[in-house]
């Protein structure tokens, strides 16, 4: 009985395997490598514009450059251009700053009809809350092993 199952089994990999239409693997990872470094290189022009045109220091420019890309991440999701884009970039709008704004603005657009409290803000960390959670955790962590190297080794 158990042999007559491992065949069915092996006869539906066979089949969804011959079905499933293939990735074009190649094309979206080359994809994915532009966009997410067209979205780093406007990043770039960015800082350089709050360096160099409004005489930021290097700090305050890093700062300034996280708060406009999560801004037009936000904004372009909210006029529905980001997920435009990413359907056709792929991965490569995931990873930058951007990427971590739609996953904020996206759950938040999706639910606002449920209400303010309910809908948008309980729902805004869906995607993102983990990602949160887990880097703060980890940042902590990660702090108290340092500070403690610090005091035991001394440096």
């Amino acid at each position: 009985m158990a042999g007559s199952q491992k065949n069915k089994n092996q006869e539906y990999l066979d089949y969804v395997n011959r079905t499933s239409p293939k990735s074009p693997m190649l094309k979206n990872m080359l994809l994915a490598f532009l966009f997410g470094g067209l979205i780093c290189v406007i990043g770039q022009a960015f800082g350089d514009l709050y360096k160099n045109v409004f005489h930021m220091d290097i700090e305050n420019s890093k700062t300034a450059v996280s708060i406009t890309m999560v801004f037009l991440g936000a904004l372009l999701t909210g006029l529905d251009i980001y997920p435009k884009i990413a359907k056709y970039a792929g991965a490569g709008t995931i990873v930058p700053i951007t990427g971590f704004a739609n996953s904020i603005a996206s759950p938040a657009m999706e639910f606002k009809r449920e209400g303010l409290v309910t809908g948008m803000s309980a729902k805004m960390f869906v995607v993102a809350g983990p990602v949160l959670v887990y880097g703060i955790t980890s940042s902590i962590v990660v702090g108290i092993i340092y500070y403690l190297y610090k005091i035991l080794i001394g440096g």
